[in-house]
C-alpha cells in the first residue's frame, strides 16, 4: 500500500467509540501491573494516545469517562453559577424595573462578573423572570391606616353610607396627538371637530343607587358644591330619617 493510500485510509477511518469496560479494563491491568503497557494496548486495541489521555483521566476523577450533567447539547460553561442568579432574582424582586444594563453594571461593580446583557436576559428566562407590565402601587399608601379606616367603617350599615363623585363631559371630538410622517414633513390628519359647552355632574351614590345629583355649566366650584350639600344631601338624609323613625 502506498503512502497516498494509507493516509486516505487513516484519514477516511470512521469514528469508534470505546466502552467504558474496556478502558476500565485497561486502566485496571495497567496500575495492577499484570501485563507491559504494549501488551495491554494489542489486548484493548488503542493506541497508546488514547491510553494515556484515558490514565489522565483516571487519575484525575478516578473514572474513565466524563460526567456532563446537564443535556447533551451543553455547550460552553456558563458565566453566571448559581448564587449569581440568585443575586439578579433578589434585584429584581427589590426593583422590578432594572434595565438590563443597569443589571451588568451591578454585577460588575458588586460581583466582579463581566457579562453581556443578553446573557443576563436568558439567565432571567432560564430563572422563570418574564418582561411584564408594571402594576404600580402609591408609595403613599399606609396599610395600617387603611385597616383602620376599613374598621371604622364596618361599624356602619350598607344603608347607611353615600358616596359622592364629580364627572364631567363635553361635546370635543377625542382625536389622537401622535402619527407618523416622513423626516421633514409635519403629520398632518384632518378630521371634524365639533366644539361644546363643559358640563359638570355631582352624584350622591347609595345602596339604593344614584339617589341625587346636581349637573351644571362648567366646573363644580365651592359655592355650588356647598348649596348641593345643604339643600339637597343633607335635606334628603334628614328625610329619610323622619321617614325611618
Amino acid at each position: 500500500m502506498s503512502n497516498s493510500e494509507s493516509f486516505l485510509s487513516t484519514t477516511t477511518m470512521p469514528y469508534r467509540k470505546i466502552s467504558r469496560d474496556v478502558k476500565l479494563a485497561a486502566m485496571k491491568l495497567y496500575d495492577g501491573g499484570f501485563l507491559p503497557l504494549d501488551d495491554i494496548l494489542d489486548c484493548v486495541g488503542f493506541s497508546e494516545r488514547t491510553f494515556d489521555r484515558i490514565h489522565a483521566l483516571w487519575v484525575a476523577t478516578g473514572d474513565v469517562v466524563k460526567h456532563r450533567f446537564g443535556p447533551p447539547t451543553q455547550g460552553r460553561p456558563r458565566i453566571l453559577h448559581v448564587d449569581d442568579v440568585d443575586y439578579l432574582v433578589r434585584l429584581i424582586q427589590q426593583r422590578p424595573d432594572w434595565f438590563l444594563d443597569e443589571l451588568l453594571n451591578l454585577l460588575e461593580t458588586n460581583r466582579f462578573i463581566a457579562s453581556h446583557y443578553v446573557t443576563i436576559h436568558w439567565t432571567l428566562v432560564r430563572a422563570g423572570v418574564s418582561l411584564k407590565k408594571l402594576k404600580k402601587i402609591a408609595s403613599e399608601r399606609d396599610e395600617e391606616k387603611r385597616n383602620a379606616f376599613i374598621d371604622r367603617m364596618a361599624v356602619y350599615e350598607p344603608e347607611e353610607l353615600g358616596f359622592l363623585d364629580e364627572t364631567s363631559k363635553n361635546e370635543k371630538t377625542a382625536a389622537r396627538t401622535r402619527g407618523r410622517a416622513r423626516k421633514g414633513c409635519r403629520a398632518v390628519m384632518k378630521q371634524r371637530f365639533v366644539r361644546g359647552h363643559r358640563l359638570s355632574r355631582t352624584g350622591l351614590l347609595t345602596i339604593d343607587g344614584m339617589v341625587v345629583s346636581k349637573v351644571v355649566e362648567g366646573s363644580m366650584t365651592r359655592d355650588l358644591y356647598l348649596d348641593f350639600l345643604e339643600h339637597e344631601v343633607v335635606r334628603l338624609s334628614l328625610a329619610q330619617l323622619y321617614y325611618h323613625y
